[in-house]
This record gives C-alpha cells, structure tokens and sequence, in this order.
C-alpha cells in the first residue's frame, strides 16, 4: 500500500506539470513574439521594385519569392503564439531598411537583402534563403557588355546597397573610369538607363531578371551572364531575439528538408531561368538544418 501511494503521488505530479505546461510556454513568449501576440499584427517590410524577390504586383499587393517565405513564417507564428494574426505591409528602402528593424517599425525584412558581418552589427540575419551575384544591364543597341568597355560611362546603382559597394571596388580594381550614379530605387535606375541617362545599370543578376519579366520592352535589355560579387540573401530581424529568429530558421530549414523550397523557387524564378545555378542547390544542402 505504500508503494501505492507513493506511485499515486508521483503521478499527481506529473499530471500537475502536464497541465501547468501551457499557461507557463504562453508567459514565455518575449521579445517581437510577445508584442505580435499583445497587438494580434505582424508588420512585414518589404522593397517595392525588387522583383522577382519582393515587389507589388498588378493589383498592388507585396508579392515576390521573399514575400512567399515570410508567408510560411506568419503561419508558424500563428502556432506559436496560438492565434491568427493580421499581416501588414510596410514598403521600405535601401537605405532606411535597418532602421525601421532598430526603430521597431516592422518585425522582419522580408526582400533582397545581403547577409554581411557589418550588417550584423545592427539586425540578425536568418538562415540563406538566396544566393545571386551583382551583374550589369544594358541596352540591347550598346555596345558595351562589361566593366572593360566603361571608361568614360555612367553606371547606375541603388544607394546603400552591397552592390554599390562591390562596383566601386570592380571599377578600382580594373582601373575603370567611369562615373558611379546613385538611385534611390531600381525603377529609377531602369528608367535613366532606358533614357539613356546612364550607360549600364547594376544590381543583384536575380533582381535584373526580374525587373526585365516586368518591363514593356523586355527585349531592349541584356543582362550580363557574369557577376562580380557573391551576394548571399538573408531576412533581417531585431539584434539578440533568438525566440522569433529561431521560428524563421525553422520555416527555412523545413521549406529546404521538404524541398518545398523549389516550388517557390519556380514560381518566381524558374520560369525565367533555364536550370537551377548549382550555388542555389548547394545552399539548400547547407541550410537544411535538422530538426
């Protein structure tokens, strides 16, 4: 009878921690979870005219290969905290994107953003969702294709951006003269390269394939089949928040394990593209994280 009872009261006790465990994961919830869960609003940033990443659509809404994953985060944030949650779109720059995380205007950069070390200093960065390299475009009449035929030329770029950077860096190092010209958005630069304001215009390869599936006159562009610069796509989130990181490099690990990845991956891009780059695999392989 003893040993019956102690059984009956371990067993209470454990029954008691079964039942205390969800009021206790509910307290826990900090950081960008908590403040998700205390307004029922998720605040998404994002690019308006980088496709096929992140850019509006024909009806005017966000859409784009970055935009699908952040999707997939919404719902698993939906799990975590045990309820729905409005989604709201906040359009950011090159240039004020960080801010916007450190100034808590929107909760993850959902785009085409480039995981660096300097970068770090201000956001975290999840897991890769892309890799690309920054290419040029030009018009299909000039006859100029690469960094060797620009002494003299006006290449245009995207202030702020990693490829900015990387193209002073490619004209230093080939001794090039040419002049860099700085825009606020690649619909600028696209359109002062079609009125021939500037020579080239240069961004990530990906974001030029995309900008040339939006265009009117796709055929007047040519985008350079080689890159200068290995971009590595990541989301940004708020510095040291480690619970709703963790719940974007979960999504990612299981879009990769599950290879749902390729679906997404060829409904923005694989149309445009003949095969997946070999990079775009291996990222896959490296980023499928086990559970």
């Amino acid at each position: 009878i003893p040993e019956r009872n102690t059984m009956k009261g371990k067993l209470i006790i454990i029954l008691s921690i079964v039942f205390l465990a969800s009021p206790l994961s509910a307290q826990e919830l900090k950081g960008t979870l908590q403040q998700i869960k205390n307004s029922g609003n998720i605040r998404i940033g994002y690019r308006k005219a980088q496709p096929p990443m992140s850019f509006l659509d024909k009806d005017g809404a966000p859409a784009g290969y970055s935009i699908d994953i952040c999707k997939e985060i919404v719902t698993e944030v939906d799990n975590k905290i045990g309820a729905d949650v409005k989604v709201e779109y906040v359009p950011v720059t090159a240039e004020g994107r960080f801010k916007a995380l450190d100034d808590n205007k929107i909760d993850i950069l959902c785009g085409s953003t480039t995981k660096t070390l300097s970068r770090s200093e201000i956001v975290d960065f999840t897991q890769l969702t892309f890799v690309t390299g920054a290419s040029l475009m030009t018009l299909k009449d000039s006859k100029d294709r690469d960094s060797a035929g620009f002494d003299g030329k006006k290449i245009g770029v995207v202030k702020a951006t990693t490829t900015a950077v990387a193209l002073k860096k490619l004209f230093q190092d080939t001794s090039t003269d040419a002049e860099v010209v700085l825009f606020d958005s690649a619909t600028e630069g696209v359109e002062a390269l079609r009125k021939k304001k500037i020579d080239a215009f240069s961004s990530d390869q990906v974001v030029l394939i995309g900008i040339i599936t939006k265009v009117d006159d796709p055929k007047n562009f040519v985008i350079s089949s080689n890159v200068f610069s290995f971009e590595p796509f990541a989301l940004a989130v708020r510095r040291n928040d480690s619970d709703f990181r963790l719940i974007a490099d979960r999504v990612l690990s299981d879009l990769y394990r599950s290879q749902k990845i390729l679906e997404i991956y060829d409904k923005w891009i694989g149309e445009f593209t003949q095969q997946r780059p070999p990079i775009f695999d291996a990222m896959i392989q490296l980023n499928a994280t086990p559970e």
